[in-house]
């Protein structure tokens, strides 16, 4: 059975009215805010990086082994679509083995793979690169070795890999390897299994450029008209969320006070006629970083900097402490700088939960929203998400195994991150915000987790080991089923003093039986009372008895837009009201729900 709770809503009655009619105005003129566009064209981008993942498979060859570190050493000029490198690695062998395997392109032709002891044979054939020993690799040993690599990167229509441009006739090289574009410019393994303890990354490019890459720069160095700058990255690291970028950049800073003391660099690398609005806009980075850190924590890199690096692209990639931006929208820098907690510091082990980067990261930048426009904006916001979740009736937030080799669907703004992120906020309303957000901290802190991968049933387990609560049925329903549910609610005044609800559900998709949900009202009374309350609905035809102290003149469903649904009617108990009438006359109201 049901629990009957109510939750006392402190605003006025006048300006929960005035709220509710001027998000409903805007929304009838307005399709859609500047922010929701933003967000799409985010989604939208982060589609195209997935451009070759139908094309791959899981190279199970590359499990025999864990990466402790990577150098780099890349010689780039971003007038020429060309790549000339070193890497060494340095790793560990978990099983006796009789050679390594990288993945690495066709496209790049290997010169030579050497240890200290010895040149090393080696196939390349068929993207992957096999490297043997003349004795076999046993397991635990560590060895070391360097691949001598050049050629010209595949140049992918869809802009992701390996990518050579223009901005403002200037040339710009750029590197976008999610999911599996890193093997397009360099020897690597790109599997989500192993990350890499540490890496460094040394460019060399013509002086009149700057570079940059992941964690903080050790040195540069000019060697006649070439510039060798060393960046140096000290956390682990999967293979995709490592980037680099070489045009005629311009540098600024902000500086980020910590609590504690401790402060740490945002750095902006820009395109000299981006400059000045560049500056004006990531101001609200700090804020930003200020309001993820009161809420999940320090930022992870806090010992080497975050920042911002321009390029030629339609949105934005989250490399490790250095975003890739296509613009400087506030949603933009708020979605990139959210997955360096929740993408980067904790990442999804698998294509399948991709929903953990990017719900995640799209909830923050609502709540971003929230923080700076206030609640009547992060309402519509909201609205936005639910009226796009519902243009179809299908379609779960987990991505299935038969649709890995789908791109639209992994990288689905509707699924992965509107739903995502929707999902998380009815997990919030569930919980509330002390046990929600202490789970969440508790989630990315997590020894097994913390700059390691996770799955969904890690979020699961930590959400519920806070709350007390099992939350399999909603897991069940709202992440790994599909749709999502309409309502029929009809209510009546019994007494002066009590409300009685019944609520009736339907389920647009055939996948889910019923959805248990804590459904929303606003009852408001004929001299401006209100009060506002959730019901925990569990089962179909549920009726609910309420203590009221007034006269009840309306009752709005989800009036915040808080739980997914569409198609919801509310209206006045017809032949409840008949019976009471010659008691209790009350006026007979109906409302349809959009």
């Amino acid at each position: 059975m049901g629990k009957n709770s109510y939750i006392v809503n402190p605003k006025s009655s006048l300006t929960m009215k005035k709220t509710i009619l001027a998000i409903g105005f805007l929304w009838t003129f307005v399709a859609f805010s500047q922010t929701d566009q933003e967000l799409i064209d985010v989604a939208k981008g982060e589609h195209i990086k997935a451009a070759k993942l139908q094309d791959f498979q899981a190279n199970q060859k590359t499990a025999s082994y864990d990466l402790l570190s990577h150098k780099l050493e890349l010689e780039l000029d971003p007038a020429i679509h060309y790549i000339k490198g070193k890497v060494t690695t340095e790793l560990r062998v978990l099983e006796n083995t009789d050679d390594i395997v990288f993945d690495l392109s066709n496209n790049l032709q290997v010169a030579s793979v050497t240890s200290e002891e010895s040149t090393l044979p080696f196939t390349h054939e068929n993207n992957e690169l096999t490297i043997s020993f003349e004795d076999d690799f046993c397991e635990a040993s560590i060895y070391t070795f360097t691949i001598a690599y050049e050629g010209v990167p595949n140049k992918n229509p869809d802009g992701d890999g390996f990518v050579t441009t223009t901005h403002n006739n200037t040339p710009s090289l750029y590197t976008l390897s999610e999911p599996y574009g890193s093997s397009e410019w360099w020897p690597c393994k790109q599997d989500l299994n192993d990350k890499i303890d540490q890496i460094d990354v040394i460019i060399t490019a013509p002086a009149a450029y700057k570079a940059v890459s992941n964690g903080m720069v050790i040195s540069e160095t000019q060697q006649g008209a070439m510039m060798k700058t060393h960046w140096q990255h000290n956390y682990p690291i999967s293979t995709y969320l490592i980037g680099i970028a070489v045009t005629d950049y311009e540098v600024f800073s902000q500086t980020v006070e910590a609590n504690d003391g401790h402060s740490f660099d945002i750095v902006n690398y820009v395109y000299p006629e981006s400059r000045e609005k560049a500056e004006e806009y990531t101001q609200v980075t700090v804020e930003i970083m200020n309001l993820f850190q009161d809420l999940f924590g320090e930022y992870p890199y806090k010992d080497e900097k975050y920042g911002h690096a321009e390029f030629e692209y339609g949105g934005g990639m989250e490399h490790s402490t250095i975003s890739f931006m296509g613009n400087f929208s506030r949603s933009l820098i708020a979605h990139e700088l959210a997955h360096q907690w929740f993408g980067n510091k904790v990442t999804c082990d698998s294509w399948n939960h991709i929903w953990l980067n990017e719900g995640f990261a799209t909830y923050l930048s609502g709540l971003v929203e929230n923080h700076f426009d206030g609640e009547a904006d992060f309402i519509n916001w909201k609205r936005g998400k639910i009226a796009d979740i519902t243009t179809s009736r299908a379609g779960s937030v987990y991505v299935k195994d038969g649709k890995l080799d789908n791109i639209g669907r992994i990288f689905s703004s509707r699924l992965t991150y509107n739903k995502g992120a929707m999902v998380l906020h009815m997990l919030r309303q569930k919980l509330g915000d002390d046990i929600f957000f202490k789970a969440i901290r508790n989630y990315l802190n997590d020894e097994q987790l913390a700059y390691g991968y996770a799955t969904t049933d890690d979020l699961q387990a930590h959400l519920e080991k806070e709350s007390g609560q099992n939350l399999q049925e909603f897991f069940s329903d709202w992440i790994y089923g599909e749709g999502y549910p309409m309502y029929d609610v009809a209510w009546h005044q019994a007494t002066t003093n009590e409300l009685i609800i019944r609520m009736n559900q339907s389920q647009s998709s055939k996948k889910v039986d019923f959805f248990e949900m804590n459904v929303p009202f606003l009852v408001m009374g004929t001299n401006g009372e209100e009060k506002y309350i959730a019901l925990d609905n569990v089962l179909n035809g549920e009726e609910f008895s309420i203590a009221v102290d007034f006269e009840i003149s309306d009752i709005i469903f989800d009036p915040k837009f808080d739980i997914i649904s569409k198609n919801n009617t509310i209206s006045v108990d017809v032949e409840a009201v008949a019976e009471l009438e010659m008691q209790s006359p009350l006026k007979n109201t109906a409302t349809r729900i959009p």
